[in-house]
Protein backbone atom coordinates (compact mmCIF):
# COMPACT_ATOMS: atom_id res chain seq x y z
CA UNK A 1 0.00 0.00 0.00
CA UNK A 2 1.39 3.40 -0.95
CA UNK A 3 0.52 6.29 1.34
CA UNK A 4 2.50 8.85 -0.60
CA UNK A 5 5.62 10.75 0.34
CA UNK A 6 4.13 13.13 2.90
CA UNK A 7 1.19 11.40 4.50
CA UNK A 8 2.06 10.00 7.96
CA UNK A 9 1.88 6.22 7.89
CA UNK A 10 2.04 5.23 11.55
CA UNK A 11 -0.50 4.79 14.29
CA UNK A 12 -2.62 2.94 11.75
CA UNK A 13 -3.44 0.03 14.05
CA UNK A 14 -6.30 -1.16 11.89
CA UNK A 15 -3.77 -1.85 9.12
CA UNK A 16 -1.55 -3.67 11.61
CA UNK A 17 -4.45 -5.95 12.50
CA UNK A 18 -5.67 -6.44 8.93
CA UNK A 19 -2.27 -7.14 7.38
CA UNK A 20 -1.19 -9.42 10.23
CA UNK A 21 -4.46 -11.34 10.00
CA UNK A 22 -4.22 -11.72 6.22
CA UNK A 23 -0.67 -13.10 6.21
CA UNK A 24 -1.26 -15.30 9.24
CA UNK A 25 -4.37 -16.68 7.56
CA UNK A 26 -2.41 -17.33 4.36
CA UNK A 27 0.23 -19.20 6.34
CA UNK A 28 -2.46 -21.14 8.19
CA UNK A 29 -4.24 -22.14 4.99
CA UNK A 30 -0.97 -23.19 3.35
CA UNK A 31 0.51 -24.98 6.40
CA UNK A 32 -2.60 -26.29 8.18
CA UNK A 33 -1.02 -27.02 11.58
CA UNK A 34 -2.15 -30.26 13.25
CA UNK A 35 0.26 -31.29 15.97
CA UNK A 36 1.53 -29.30 18.94
CA UNK A 37 4.84 -28.92 17.09
CA UNK A 38 3.05 -27.57 14.02
CA UNK A 39 1.31 -24.99 16.17
CA UNK A 40 4.62 -24.00 17.75
CA UNK A 41 6.13 -23.48 14.31
CA UNK A 42 3.10 -21.52 13.19
CA UNK A 43 3.03 -19.46 16.39
CA UNK A 44 6.64 -18.31 16.11
CA UNK A 45 6.07 -17.29 12.50
CA UNK A 46 2.90 -15.40 13.49
CA UNK A 47 4.84 -13.47 16.14
CA UNK A 48 7.33 -12.43 13.47
CA UNK A 49 4.51 -11.20 11.20
CA UNK A 50 2.84 -9.19 13.98
CA UNK A 51 6.17 -7.57 14.93
CA UNK A 52 6.78 -6.68 11.30
CA UNK A 53 3.43 -4.99 10.66
CA UNK A 54 3.47 -3.26 14.04
CA UNK A 55 6.57 -1.38 12.91
CA UNK A 56 5.36 -0.98 9.34
CA UNK A 57 2.06 0.71 10.26
CA UNK A 58 1.84 1.06 14.04
CA UNK A 59 4.91 2.30 15.89
CA UNK A 60 8.22 2.71 13.97
CA UNK A 61 10.58 1.64 16.76
CA UNK A 62 13.50 1.07 14.41
CA UNK A 63 13.21 4.55 12.91
CA UNK A 64 13.04 6.12 16.37
CA UNK A 65 16.09 4.19 17.56
CA UNK A 66 18.01 5.15 14.42
CA UNK A 67 16.59 8.69 14.24
CA UNK A 68 19.85 10.41 15.18
CA UNK A 69 21.86 8.65 12.50
CA UNK A 70 19.10 8.98 9.92
CA UNK A 71 18.67 12.72 10.55
CA UNK A 72 22.40 13.29 10.21
CA UNK A 73 22.79 11.08 7.14
CA UNK A 74 19.59 12.21 5.37
CA UNK A 75 18.75 15.77 6.46
CA UNK A 76 15.34 16.98 5.43
CA UNK A 77 13.84 13.51 4.98
CA UNK A 78 10.67 12.84 6.96
CA UNK A 79 11.02 9.19 7.96
CA UNK A 80 7.54 9.19 9.45
CA UNK A 81 6.07 8.74 5.97
CA UNK A 82 5.48 5.34 4.45
CA UNK A 83 7.76 5.73 1.45
CA UNK A 84 10.68 6.99 3.55
CA UNK A 85 10.12 4.05 5.88
CA UNK A 86 11.51 1.75 3.16
CA UNK A 87 14.99 1.92 4.66
CA UNK A 88 16.77 -0.15 1.99
CA UNK A 89 15.39 2.20 -0.65
CA UNK A 90 16.74 5.24 1.16
CA UNK A 91 20.07 3.79 2.33
CA UNK A 92 20.97 2.43 -1.12
CA UNK A 93 20.11 5.74 -2.76
CA UNK A 94 17.44 4.33 -5.07
CA UNK A 95 15.05 6.65 -6.87
CA UNK A 96 11.40 6.54 -7.89
CA UNK A 97 8.59 4.58 -6.27
CA UNK A 98 10.00 2.40 -3.47
CA UNK A 99 7.33 -0.22 -4.20
CA UNK A 100 8.78 -0.82 -7.67
CA UNK A 101 12.47 -0.85 -6.77
CA UNK A 102 14.44 -4.09 -7.35
CA UNK A 103 14.70 -5.01 -3.67
CA UNK A 104 10.97 -4.63 -3.10
CA UNK A 105 10.13 -6.68 -6.20
CA UNK A 106 12.65 -9.36 -5.21
CA UNK A 107 11.16 -9.52 -1.72
CA UNK A 108 7.71 -10.11 -3.18
CA UNK A 109 9.04 -12.99 -5.28
CA UNK A 110 10.79 -14.54 -2.26
CA UNK A 111 7.64 -14.26 -0.13
CA UNK A 112 5.45 -15.72 -2.88
CA UNK A 113 7.92 -18.54 -3.48
CA UNK A 114 7.94 -19.32 0.23
CA UNK A 115 4.14 -19.60 0.36
CA UNK A 116 4.04 -21.80 -2.74
CA UNK A 117 6.74 -24.07 -1.33
CA UNK A 118 4.87 -24.23 1.99
CA UNK A 119 1.66 -25.28 0.26
CA UNK A 120 3.34 -27.92 -1.91
CA UNK A 121 5.24 -29.33 1.06
CA UNK A 122 2.19 -29.59 3.30
CA UNK A 123 0.20 -31.60 0.75
CA UNK A 124 3.00 -34.17 0.37
CA UNK A 125 3.70 -34.40 4.11
CA UNK A 126 0.04 -34.72 5.08
CA UNK A 127 -0.53 -37.58 2.63
CA UNK A 128 2.61 -39.39 3.77
CA UNK A 129 1.64 -39.07 7.43
CA UNK A 130 -1.82 -40.49 6.70
CA UNK A 131 -0.24 -43.47 4.96
CA UNK A 132 2.48 -43.97 7.58
CA UNK A 133 5.37 -43.62 5.15
CA UNK A 134 8.27 -41.29 4.42
CA UNK A 135 7.39 -38.06 2.58
CA UNK A 136 9.65 -38.16 -0.46
CA UNK A 137 7.69 -36.66 -3.34
CA UNK A 138 7.53 -33.09 -4.60
CA UNK A 139 9.78 -30.75 -2.59
CA UNK A 140 10.69 -33.69 -0.29
CA UNK A 141 12.47 -35.31 -3.22
CA UNK A 142 15.01 -32.48 -3.06
CA UNK A 143 15.37 -31.70 0.67
CA UNK A 144 14.14 -33.23 3.91
CA UNK A 145 12.58 -30.09 5.42
CA UNK A 146 11.06 -27.90 2.71
CA UNK A 147 8.33 -26.68 5.08
CA UNK A 148 10.88 -25.00 7.35
CA UNK A 149 12.80 -23.65 4.37
CA UNK A 150 9.52 -22.09 3.21
CA UNK A 151 9.00 -20.28 6.52
CA UNK A 152 12.59 -19.00 6.41
CA UNK A 153 12.11 -17.74 2.85
CA UNK A 154 8.94 -15.86 3.80
CA UNK A 155 10.64 -14.21 6.77
CA UNK A 156 13.70 -13.37 4.67
CA UNK A 157 11.45 -11.77 2.06
CA UNK A 158 9.83 -9.61 4.72
CA UNK A 159 13.24 -8.57 6.04
CA UNK A 160 14.29 -7.53 2.54
CA UNK A 161 11.09 -5.55 2.13
CA UNK A 162 10.90 -3.81 5.51
CA UNK A 163 13.87 -4.42 7.85
CA UNK A 164 13.31 -3.72 11.55
CA UNK A 165 15.50 -4.22 14.59
CA UNK A 166 13.02 -6.59 16.23
CA UNK A 167 12.48 -8.83 13.22
CA UNK A 168 16.22 -8.80 12.46
CA UNK A 169 16.82 -10.09 16.00
CA UNK A 170 13.95 -12.58 15.76
CA UNK A 171 15.10 -14.03 12.44
CA UNK A 172 18.20 -15.96 13.61
CA UNK A 173 16.33 -17.10 16.72
CA UNK A 174 13.47 -18.51 14.65
CA UNK A 175 15.87 -20.14 12.20
CA UNK A 176 17.54 -21.85 15.17
CA UNK A 177 14.14 -22.98 16.44
CA UNK A 178 13.25 -24.48 13.07
CA UNK A 179 16.61 -26.25 12.79
CA UNK A 180 16.15 -27.82 16.22
CA UNK A 181 12.60 -28.87 15.38
CA UNK A 182 13.85 -30.45 12.15
CA UNK A 183 16.53 -32.43 13.97
CA UNK A 184 14.02 -33.63 16.54
CA UNK A 185 11.65 -34.72 13.79
CA UNK A 186 14.47 -36.66 12.14
CA UNK A 187 15.17 -38.59 15.33
CA UNK A 188 11.49 -39.44 15.68
CA UNK A 189 11.23 -40.46 12.01
CA UNK A 190 14.25 -42.74 12.39
CA UNK A 191 12.56 -44.53 15.30
CA UNK A 192 9.17 -44.80 13.61
CA UNK A 193 10.12 -45.47 9.98
CA UNK A 194 13.41 -47.31 10.40
CA UNK A 195 15.19 -48.44 7.25
CA UNK A 196 12.89 -46.51 4.90
CA UNK A 197 13.91 -43.27 6.60
CA UNK A 198 17.61 -44.17 6.49
CA UNK A 199 17.42 -44.94 2.76
CA UNK A 200 15.73 -41.58 2.26
CA UNK A 201 18.37 -39.63 4.21
CA UNK A 202 21.17 -41.40 2.34
CA UNK A 203 20.17 -39.68 -0.90
CA UNK A 204 18.28 -36.56 0.24
CA UNK A 205 20.12 -33.60 1.83
CA UNK A 206 18.69 -31.85 4.83
CA UNK A 207 18.63 -28.25 3.59
CA UNK A 208 20.42 -27.63 0.27
CA UNK A 209 19.29 -29.63 -2.79
CA UNK A 210 21.77 -31.75 -4.69
CA UNK A 211 20.65 -31.39 -8.26
CA UNK A 212 23.28 -33.68 -9.74
CA UNK A 213 22.25 -36.88 -11.43
CA UNK A 214 21.42 -39.74 -9.11
CA UNK A 215 20.79 -37.55 -6.06
CA UNK A 216 17.01 -37.82 -5.97
CA UNK A 217 15.11 -39.62 -3.26
CA UNK A 218 13.97 -43.19 -3.91
CA UNK A 219 10.49 -43.57 -5.30
CA UNK A 220 7.70 -44.04 -2.79
CA UNK A 221 6.47 -47.60 -2.34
Amino acid sequence: MNHGHTMPAYGLWSLVIINSAVFIFFAFSFFKPKSRRDWRTFGTFSAFVVALFTEMYGFPLTIYVMSGWLAQRYPGVDFLTHDAGHLWFRILGLEGNPHSNPIHLLSNLVILGGFLLLSASWRVLYQAQREGRVAMRGPYALVRHPQYIAFVLIMLGFLLQWPTLITALMFPVLVTVYVRLALREEREAARELGQAWRRYTDVTPRWIPRLSKGSRAPASP
